[in-house]
């Protein structure tokens, strides 16, 4: 390694190190200038990248442990698990499991599955487009539904929680159900799973409908139809069909054979 990348990679590890007085000494075993304003300088922009970045993927998690926690949690991130590729946009998957392993956050165990509901919308933001097909749902009246699956939205995904974290989500970003009503739901420790799909250019979240969890993740998997069928039992595909396509939750229906 020449001098310069050895000097840089020192620099790199100087801006991450924790705590920071580490870092000077780093910086100082290897003669690059020591005074401490300018690393520290660098530091504070790298922790303020660190919030706004974290704050734009999860804004209920921001909202429910308020703005001081919120930025020393983005910094403890932004040290134990530094960003790896330069669109900082692209950090904090982690940040689920990372609290979940907070000791000073186990008196609010639904932060985690919040905070992964919030980063499937984040991703579904960016998921790549996918084209509607709707005279292809005539294939349900030709087909076998062996033969057949269905094409869901971009970014769907289905967050699974023992928490209502469809609720929380819905009552920071839409205004319902009310707070109050939440809190009730928090108390009863009311199971939800929560939906997240995007409706043209709109990331969407809500609360599954009976039986949606159990047909979306088999066609989530890629499976035909009737498998998702047969493991939807409790679901009336005759109902909630009109309300997926309306929806913009199903695109098309495609043929096993064929790319969709």
């Amino acid at each position: 390694m020449s001098t310069l990348a050895r000097q840089q990679q020192i620099l790199l590890d100087a801006l991450l190190s924790w705590p920071a007085e580490n870092a000077m000494k780093n910086i100082a075993a290897c003669a690059i200038d020591t005074g401490s304003r300018g690393i520290k300088a660098y530091q504070t922009n790298g922790h303020m990248l660190a919030q706004r970045a974290l704050q734009a993927a999860y804004p209920v998690v921001a909202q429910m442990v308020g703005d001081e926690s919120f930025a020393d949690l983005a910094r403890a991130l932004w040290h134990a698990q530094p960003p790896l590729r330069g669109d900082v946009a692209c950090w904090g998957e982690g940040l689920a499991v990372f609290m979940q392993s907070s000791a000073q956050l186990q008196e609010e165990p639904c932060l985690g599955d919040v905070a992964r509901a919030e980063w499937a919308l984040h991703q579904c933001a960016t998921a790549a487009d996918r084209v509607a097909d709707l005279p292809s749902l005539a294939l349900l009246t030709t087909h076998d539904p062996e033969q057949l699956r269905l094409l869901l939205a971009p970014g769907c995904a289905v967050v699974r929680s023992a928490w209502p974290v469809a609720s929380i989500l819905t009552a920071h970003l839409e205004g319902s159900p009310s707070f109050d009503e939440v809190g009730a739901q928090l108390r009863a420790s009311r199971a939800q799973d929560a939906l997240v799909w995007r409706a043209g250019l709109r990331p969407r979240v809500r609360l599954v409908v009976d039986g949606e969890t159990d047909v979306l993740l088999p066609l989530l998997r890629g499976e035909s139809l009737a498998q998702a069928l047969d493991a939807a039992p409790a679901l009336d595909f005759g109902q909630w069909l009109p309300m997926a396509v309306q929806s913009g939750l199903v695109l098309s229906v495609s043929a096993m054979e064929e790319t969709p």
